[in-house]
């Protein structure tokens, strides 16, 4: 029997170059309008009693082919659990075996949190007490940016996520922390705070399998100064919301490709970075670092110096826009290697516990921002 490859569905993205026996060359899509690239989607059909092999021929033109050594691809085949895969990377080239009795196989950069799954996210939060639910505004393919609040205490928090649609473990963190926000555990947050949450920024790059851009190739996440309805309606929609209520402190969760841990980034080239305002920041990371085996402070990103911050990336803007205690969290596509698991890796059980540990902690502190 053949074997059949395909990606025509929501989030899925591959292209296939040739099938030559038991062996296949696949490509990689490029975000449309943008040279980005590196999320894959893709479903096998013909797989059973085979041993294949999958090659990604452009994986050296990726993004960032720096994320490849190391990593492994995360296969499925009920698309429910996701395993790693070993994988191999070499000369520009990504490649696993697969040999299994199940006739049909999944593989993706990372478990896929398609459009389907966010719209149960979205039908089951809203149903649930002391939720309100909106659309803050449309994206360009039309799609609804979903708006969250919660809690009526005076600090206003806000937590928001894939900005880069391919950074699929950013939506199961929402999830996690959406189930903790409508438990009897919040209630003391809630209290203290109104939580705003938008657990999709980027609807249309994630139903179309982009890596980091939306539908008219913009990377959100450089949108920040100035917001446009012409390329960036997400961003323009939220930053809006963001004015009415005012932030304190902020959430915005991503993934990276090459280092192998969760950490968080912050603000520290704005111009009116202080002291003060920076601690609060580092006392979060701390805090969280002690709370969860999930979380270190010892890895990261380089530290913008003074006065050099982006002022087009939201956790830049939103410090020194409302001066918020604002974070970017980034979480791995490869494993937290401070806590490894051997078969799953970084996945998306731990990354919702992520989620609650984040709130956990913040309504430990809040009194402090």
């Amino acid at each position: 029997m053949s074997i059949t490859i395909d990606a025509a569905f929501d989030g899925g993205n591959i292209r296939v170059v040739r099938i030559e026996g038991d062996t296949v060359d696949l490509e990689i899509v490029r975000d449309h309008a943008s040279d980005f690239f590196q999320w894959f989607y893709f479903r096998v059909a013909g797989a059973r009693g085979r041993d294949l092999t999958f090659r990604i021929v452009n994986a050296g033109e990726s993004a960032y082919p720096f994320g490849w050594p190391g990593y492994q691809v995360r296969a499925s085949i009920d698309r429910e659990s996701w395993r790693m895969s070993p994988t191999r990377y070499a000369e520009g080239v990504l490649e696993w075996s697969w040999n299994s009795d199940s006739q049909l196989a999944w593989f993706a950069y990372f478990a896929p949190y398609t459009m389907e799954q966010h719209h149960a996210l979205v039908a089951r939060v809203a149903t649930r007490p002391g939720v309100e639910h909106r659309v803050l505004g449309t994206t360009l393919d039309g799609q609804p940016i979903d708006y969250f609040r919660l809690g009526s205490g005076p600090k206003q928090v806000w937590l928001y996520g894939r900005q880069h649609p391919g950074e699929s473990m950013t939506e199961w963190w929402m999830e996690g922390a959406l189930d903790w926000l409508t438990g009897d555990a919040a209630a003391s947050l809630l209290a203290a705070a109104t939580v705003h949450v938008v657990p999709n920024m980027n609807p249309d790059g994630t139903r179309r399998g982009h890596l980091r851009t939306n539908a008219a190739g913009v990377n959100l996440n450089r949108e920040w100064h100035a917001p446009s309805l012409e390329r960036s309606p997400e961003v323009l929609c939220v930053r809006d919301e963001m004015d009415r209520t005012g932030v304190d402190f902020a959430i915005d969760v991503h993934g990276d490709e090459a280092i192998p841990a969760n950490f968080i980034a912050g603000y520290e080239g704005i111009p009116s970075w202080s002291d003060d305002h920076g601690a609060k920041f580092y006392a979060f990371g701390d805090r969280l670092a002690e709370h969860t085996p999930d979380f270190q402070v010892g890895r990261g990103y380089e530290k913008a110096s003074a006065g050099n911050a982006n002022l087009s990336m939201s956790t830049n803007q939103l410090a020194e826009r409302f001066g918020a205690v604002s974070v970017t969290l980034e979480m791995p596509f490869k494993d937290h290697d401070p806590n490894p698991d051997a078969e799953f890796g970084w996945s998306p059980e731990r990354s919702q516990r992520l989620g609650v540990a984040c709130l956990e902690v913040l309504a430990g502190m809040i009194g402090e921002i």
